[in-house]
């Protein structure tokens, strides 16, 4: 794990837009996007994006509504036509071709199943639309429910299956074409938290034995991190930072991705001066704060800030307890403690109490 170094800032990377070559080293990766704009009117939702998703990834588009990153996903899968630049797929240059013409399938939210059909026939209606012998198709989607374990399910209808259940079959309907890409558009959204964390474990096991690469859309920060082997995160129609979930959740390189990804304590240039002597945006997460008694008498280890502070609000979290602080010169800060299953374990409201982190756990942002 690789910190800025304080008191003197590491080099300043821009926003990373993608590069010549993929993370796995390849030549030629599965998705190639070159100065991809997209306008809608004055508005552009899409402002020049470089990026290169490699064969085999699992790559997230993180960002709030209005991002852009499921205009990006549409423009990947033709749904939208870019107002400049260049979508490949396995070199291929894409841009203008109908949707039918690429070697794409999206999963959307809405599973859009028919509910008249059964679970095999809606997975095996996109075999037909290609002309695909009836013995033919019902044997390969016979296989792809099998692959998500819904191959007991085939004879149900769409509204006999739990939520969890449609999701799948949607999947299923989207693999048995075996498109290069697999485009998914928010499909968690609608699931509740514990369904939509047990359909992330299977998601990524589906990804890893299938071997295709996924393009994943989420305003879910949590899902990103879980799911992906690089994620780019967006802010008005660009990548503000490309990277590994940890390069991402550890090393932001602005203060709005520090602030997105995760919860983060915030240093403005002024308070970093007074902290760190430094003058210049820094980043702290409140996993990286311990906090003992204010009568705390022990010497400071090298490198480490110490600062007085009141309790301002404990909010349990049943693995831990987030712990909310103002510092006695003013700065608002949020500590992340760890339950230790003794209900006398946590500050209280007015408690006073000592804030201790390391330089070495501050990010300097750009």
């Amino acid at each position: 794990m690789t910190h800025a170094t304080i008191p003197t800032p590491g080099p300043t990377p821009g926003p990373a837009s993608g590069t010549s070559t993929t993370s796995t080293g390849t030549s030629q990766p599965a998705i190639r996007l070159r100065g991809l704009v997209k306008h809608f009117g004055d508005v552009a939702a899409v402002d020049g994006v470089d990026l290169d998703i490699a064969d085999g990834e699992f790559f997230s588009m993180l960002g709030p509504s209005g991002s852009g990153k499921t205009t990006v996903l549409r423009l990947i899968a033709g749904f939208e036509t870019a107002t400049a630049g260049t979508v490949e797929l396995g070199g291929t240059d894409v841009t203008r071709s109908a949707p039918f013409e690429r070697d794409v399938h999206t999963v959307f939210q809405d599973y859009a199943l028919f509910p008249h059909m059964s679970v095999l026939d809606n997975v095996a209606y996109g075999l037909r639309v290609r002309g695909l012998g009836k013995k033919e198709r019902r044997e390969r989607a016979q296989h792809a429910l099998d692959t998500v374990q819904l191959g007991h399910l085939g004879a149900r209808r769409p509204t006999q299956l739990s939520g969890g259940q449609r999701q799948r079959v949607a999947l299923a309907r989207a693999i048995v074409l075996e498109p290069r890409v697999l485009l998914l558009d928010e499909p968690l959204g609608a699931l509740d938290l514990k369904l939509r964390e047990q359909m992330q474990v299977e998601l990524k096991q589906l990804q890893r034995s299938l071997g295709i690469t996924f393009v994943f859309v989420t305003h879910d920060q949590e899902e990103a991190l879980t799911l992906s082997d690089r994620i780019a995160v967006f802010d008005a129609g660009r990548i503000q930072q490309l990277g590994s979930p940890r390069e991402i959740y550890e090393n932001p390189t602005s203060a709005y991705v520090a602030g997105f990804v995760g919860t983060t304590n915030l240093f403005d240039s002024a308070t970093s001066a007074r902290l760190l002597g430094v003058s210049a945006e820094h980043a702290v997460r409140p996993e990286r704060l311990r906090l003992s008694a204010a009568s705390d008498t022990r010497a400071p280890t090298e490198g480490e800030i110490r600062l007085g502070a009141v309790v301002t609000e404990t909010i349990y979290l049943g693995a831990g307890n987030r712990v909310h602080l103002r510092t006695d010169d003013g700065i608002e800060l949020v500590a992340l403690e760890q339950s230790t299953g003794s209900l006398d374990s946590a500050e209280h409201r007015g408690d006073h109490v000592t804030v201790r982190f390391a330089r070495a756990d501050v990010v300097a942002l750009t």
